[in-house]
């Protein structure tokens, strides 16, 4: 074990932190679902699976300094400041953007006087959410965005979006990652070229639908060639979710899961790295 000086223990606080988030919104999950049409019988609790879960999916890319970054951004670089031949054990320092990786943004990224990311409560991190696939339609083109028939598709087939879930995007972008260029879609005067949210279908799901935000596999929530940033702008007039970069929403099923989200609580920070969890109940 460490001793009480070294970063194993200075971590504990945090790993405490993610357990509680974890297991509230487990039982998020199961309260939901007490209402809904029966379905597959939760696993029983186990050592292994001690939520009785059926299915807990990573969503969050791993960070390293090869990751695909916004023009213009910080590098992400990692410094080791301690090592085991001189201090005993092992710490490293590091510089990432705040909107780099897998991450969530704040309103005062878009909107002068918004809160920063250290606003969020626990609770207001834990979402049930929705998954939406036009994996096809951005395999056809590049700056495909979510449209109303799209969302009217969907509802045909799975009911109304309900009020107070994250809408998940699954354009199937997240193969590119470790393709830069392919995942920004650089064209030769540099502009970009990926899948997103249409404004139109932001507004109506924000006002007809009520939903607690958005999230994408791309690394924007807007389409690459929508420079106004209709959806962002939408979404974060208030302290809502926008989660970009995620990865293996194909795991998750089209309704159903909770999303825990992992944000740092960086004073005023206009966003934040995230580790974001997928539950299945």
């Amino acid at each position: 074990m460490p001793r009480p000086s070294s970063p194993g223990s200075r971590l504990s606080p945090l790993a405490f932190l993610l357990v509680g988030i974890v297991a509230g919104a487990a039982l998020l999950a199961l309260v939901q679902g007490s209402g809904s049409k029966a379905g597959p019988a939760a696993p029983p609790a186990t050592a292994a699976n001690p939520l009785g879960l059926h299915k807990v999916v990573g969503l969050s890319h791993v960070i390293d300094p090869k990751i695909p970054l916004w023009p213009g951004d910080p590098k992400v670089i990692f410094k080791p400041v301690a090592t085991f031949a001189k201090d005993g054990y092992y710490l490293r320092k590091f510089t990432i953007g705040e909107h780099s990786a897998t991450h969530m943004n704040a309103p005062n990224s878009f909107h002068v006087g918004g809160v920063g990311i250290n606003h969020y409560g626990p609770t207001e991190l834990i979402k049930p959410a929705v998954v939406i696939d036009v994996r096809k339609q951005a395999g056809e083109n590049p700056d495909y965005a979510l449209t109303r028939q799209d969302l009217a598709t969907w509802e045909q087939q799975y009911g109304e979006v309900p009020a107070g879930s994250v809408v998940l995007l699954d354009t199937g972008w997240s193969r590119y990652w470790h393709n830069p260029q392919r995942f920004f879609g650089f064209d030769k005067r540099g502009g970009l070229h990926f899948p997103g949210f249409d404004g139109k279908t932001t507004h109506f799901l924000l006002h007809q639908r009520h939903i607690a935000g958005v999230g994408i596999d791309t690394h924007g929530v807007d389409p690459g060639q929508d420079e106004t940033y209709a959806t962002n702008t939408q979404v974060l007039a208030k302290p809502r979710i926008a989660l970009e970069n995620l990865t293996n929403l194909d795991k998750l099923p089209p309704t159903g899961s909770v999303i825990v989200i992992g944000a740092l609580a960086l004073r005023n920070g206009s966003g934040s790295p995230a580790t974001v969890f997928g539950l299945v109940p």
